[in-house]
Order: C-alpha cells, then structure tokens, then sequence
C-alpha cells in the first residue's frame, strides 16, 4: 500500500502534523523514528537542560488561543490536559518535562509512530518516494522531513578535531576546574555553556566571526536570550571572561596546551592564545545523507538547511516537504519557524496545504457578511486574541476574501503562499484583506531601553506606519495586486479595538477598497 504521507521524525514538528492528520481521518500516513521515544532530542539538548521557551500558566486570562501567546511549548490541540503550562511552574523548563509531555502527547493523539525505525535511504521514480525504514521498504505520495537540524555544524577549521563538541563535551563545572576554555560560537549554546563553566574557571573566551546579537532587540528568539547572557557581564566588567570577534584560524596542541591562532575583525592582528580546553559550541544543520541522487534536495544558508518552496516544499524535489526547525528556512532570523511555539502553526499551515494539494480540499473559511463592518469586527475580533499571527509575525496571515458579493475569512495563511495562488477555486479573489501582526521598520535598530529615543503615540492613527512595535497591518489586494495598505496603531496592552483610533479607521479603508478607491 502507498501511503499519503510519510513522516520522518517524531519531535514536536512530526507528532504535531500526526495529530492533525490522526484527527483530519482522511489520508494514509506513518510517522517514522529511529529513537525508542518520542522527541529523543530533547533527552540531550540543551547540554545543561534548561529550556528558552517561555512557560506562563498565569496570565490573567481563561482563553486558551490567548494564552498561546505565552505558552511557548504546547503543541496544538483540543484536549485541555495537553498544555505544557500543566506539566510545570517554571518559566523556563528542564527539558526531561519536554520528554515527558512529548511522550503525553503522542499517545493521547493517537499518532501513528513507528520507533526504532531509522531511515537509512529516499529515493523518488514514478511520481512516489520509496523510503528504507529498517528493513522495509515504504511507498508514499509525499514525504514530510521533520528530523531537525540533526547534524552538529562543523566549520572547516584546521585542527577542529581537538575541540569538544557540544554533544559530548562534560557538563559537569567541576570537570573545568582552574582551566582556561576557549568557546567557539556566539550562539544561545555557546553561552548556556559559559554561564555553567564560569564560576570554576579561571578564563573563559567566547569567540566568533560576527557580531553578539540580543533577541530582546532583534526579536529573533534564536538570538542570544537575556536568561543565557549572564556572561556578559563579567566581560564587560572585566572579570576574567571575554568575548573575541574573529575567526580561529588554527588550533594545534603544545607543551602550554592548546594553541589557537586567532584572527581578530575589529583589529588588523592575528595572535596565538593557549587553553586547557576548546569547547565547540557551533550549531546544527540539516543531515541529507539519507537522499539518493532521484531526491537529494537542495540546500541554502551555507548548507544548514534544504531549499523550500512558499509550501515547504523542497525547490527542486516535488513532494518532498519540510516541517519544524527546517521550515525556518523560509524566515531565519526574522520569525519564529525554527520553535515549538512558531512552527506549531507552520505544520497546521502545511497540513492545509497538503489537504489542498493531495486532496482538493479549499481552505477551511467560514462565512462573513461582505460589509466594512462586518468584516472590520471579524479582524479586529482576531486580532485581539490570535496566537498565530502573533507568533508567526509577518509570515501567517489570516486573509478576508471577497468574490461576487461573497465574503470569506480564512485563518493562519502562509502570506507568500497567498500572494502567489489565492485562495478562490480560479485563483485570486476580487477582493482580498491579507492580516497580520508585524514589527514596524528598522525595529531591530530601534534600543527599546533608550528612553531618548521617541516612540509613536500609542492609539493615534495615521502615524502607525512608523511604530516600531507588533501592531496589525491589513493590505489590500484585488485580483492578486497589491493595491493598499492600512496599519492600525500600537497598544501597549495589545489590545487594537478603541473606536476612534482603530475600529473606525480601519472600517473607512476597507469601505474605500470595495468601492474601488
């Protein structure tokens, strides 16, 4: 039998879209994992076990979808025992609640796994994927990569053999007692790990090409998070610690330990610096060994990721698509793809888009009335309590259609996907409202500490284009083009429902669009 789907790890990404097809109950699939349980990543990442995603089961407020906004680690689904939020207190988790709840998870939905089932070989002919799963061979239509970034990144540096890499390195602080450790990387890794090590120590480098930038103002959480930036501090204290911008050029073993030749950026020098140990902490990239030359799928981002199409899908290998940390491709470093709590969405976009492709199903839609009133309430209702577009800023949309007369609200829209088929049975609607939440220009050069720089009015409409923080932004296209576009001002409590500096602004553009203005 050939299945619709086959799925190719079971972490979040891959029991996520098994969920939802378990509850869809129309297509054939498997979801497929060399590991004994679910989420096996998490049973050793992070090294020191502590999450960086965000867990608050007291917000003030009983709505499951706005509470969403502040559970970074649930998976989508109906059942109410399946928020993370009731499986601990702590903000930032231990990652062994990731496994349990993982494991809660795949059994209350019903998925479809198979463990202990490593793929060893994809090959694609006669329009199915043929996939080696231990010692079967399966069939699919479509196949969905949800495996990760699953290959630790090693840069071609002469001598890199000689670091500990960060899935094996020890944890422990006291195995660094009064040593001098080189740390190769500027990501969240590289200072979990300097923050562990620092108090045994006697110098610790932090080193890397580019830049340290802070997710409190890029607002890219993969940037380095304030719970991992301790370190900072005793650098720029002058407490033993330092972070180097360059590149190691060399690393090579003497009578004084290590010696690491050391190219600065910010200075025209290269300098030999000796330590007792040189810790890689260098990130993660996509494993493609498995693919035959029929379906090997192009890579992107220096290799780290496959290619992917506005659906996931990979550019040059149809059928073959991706979910989870890979889908971040289409994002990295500007939304939330590579998350639990963004990619949550991606994969109930991806179903949508399978459903559509394999099935002929539209996107699900419910009926609105085609007034300015009407549809200006839908998006305000919206938009005061999505967790989608408020995770998946500028990357989902929910789309308001409008065609003969008709009017149409879809959700949780991919907007590429949107701007380049629509979403009417011929293509693109006469009408259309594309939604989403976005930061405003240059927000991430924008310091928000510095209280000399001015900000835009909160609730003052016409001057929204400039905020710099998460506010709605609805456009307007007719027949595809983009035509218009409105932005509604920034609220400090989020909330864009003010009569005067919201509602009726809003409503006067959408009336101006369906009259042809």
């Amino acid at each position: 039998m050939t299945l619709d789907h086959l799925v190719i790890g079971a972490g979040p990404a891959g029991l996520q879209l098994g969920a939802l097809l378990e509850a869809d109950g129309r297509r054939d699939y498997l979801v497929v994992d060399r590991a004994d349980v679910p989420g096996s990543f998490f049973t050793r990442y992070p090294r020191h076990r502590r999450l960086i995603s965000i867990n608050k089961p007291r917000t003030g407020s009983d709505d499951p979808e706005l509470n969403l906004r502040l559970d970074w680690n649930s998976l989508l689904s109906d059942d109410p025992d399946l928020r993370f939020t009731r499986y601990t207190d702590r903000y930032f988790p231990d990652a062994d609640v990731m496994v349990q709840y993982l494991a809660d998870f795949a059994e209350r939905s019903k998925v479809r796994v198979r463990y202990g089932a490593a793929v060893s070989r994809v090959s694609r002919g006669n329009d199915v994927f043929e996939v080696q799963v231990g010692s079967d061979v399966l069939t699919a239509r479509s196949v969905v990569v949800a495996t990760g970034v699953s290959r630790l990144h090693r840069p071609p540096i002469p001598g890199f053999e000689l670091a500990e890499g960060y899935d094996t390195m020890p944890v422990d602080p006291e195995d660094y007692l009064d040593q001098r450790v080189l740390i190769i990387g500027k990501g969240n890794s590289a200072f979990e790990t300097a923050d562990a090590l620092m108090e045994t120590t006697t110098t610790i480098h932090v080193a890397g090409p580019d830049s340290v930038r802070l997710a409190w103002r890029t607002h890219y959480v993969g940037h380095l998070r304030a719970v991992n930036n301790n370190f900072l501090d005793t650098y720029q204290l002058k407490s033993a610690n330092a972070v180097l911008d360059g590149t190691v050029e060399r690393i090579e073993r003497d009578d004084e330990g290590l010696a690491v030749t050391f190219r600065f950026t910010r200075a025209d020098e290269t300098r030999v610096l000796h330590y007792d140990r040189v810790l890689a902490c260098t990130g993660f990239a996509f494993d493609a060994s498995v693919f035959d030359e029929t379906c090997r799928p192009a890579l992107a981002i220096g290799g780290r990721f496959p290619a992917q199409t506005d659906e996931w899908e990979s550019v040059d290998v149809p059928g073959l698509f991706f979910a989870g940390t890979l889908s971040q491709q289409r994002d990295f470093t500007h939304s939330t793809n590579g998350f639990v709590h963004g990619f949550r969405y991606a994969v109930r976009a991806l179903h949508r888009v399978l459903e559509r492709r394999y099935g002929g199903e539209p996107w699900p839609s419910v009926p609105v009335d085609p007034t300015p009133a009407a549809i200006t309430a839908a998006v305000v209702e919206r938009v005061n309590r999505t967790s989608a577009l408020w995770q998946q800023f500028g990357v989902l949309a929910d789309v308001v259609a409008v065609t003969d007369g008709a009017a149409r609200y879809h959700e949780e829209v991919p907007v590429a996907y949107h701007g380049r088929v629509g979403l009417g049975p011929d293509g693109h609607d006469d009408d259309a409202f594309v939604v989403t939440l976005e930061y405003g220009p240059d927000h991430d050069k924008v310091d928000p500490f510095d209280v000399r720089v001015n900000r835009i009015a909160q609730d003052v409409p016409g001057v929204a284009h400039d905020a710099a923080y998460l506010h709605p932004v609805v456009r307007h296209h007719r027949r595809g083009e983009h035509v218009a576009t409105h932005h509604l001002a920034e609220n400090l409590e989020n909330r864009w429902d003010r009569p005067d500096a919201h509602v009726a602004p809003l409503e006067a553009f959408v009336a101006g669009a369906l009259a042809g203005r």
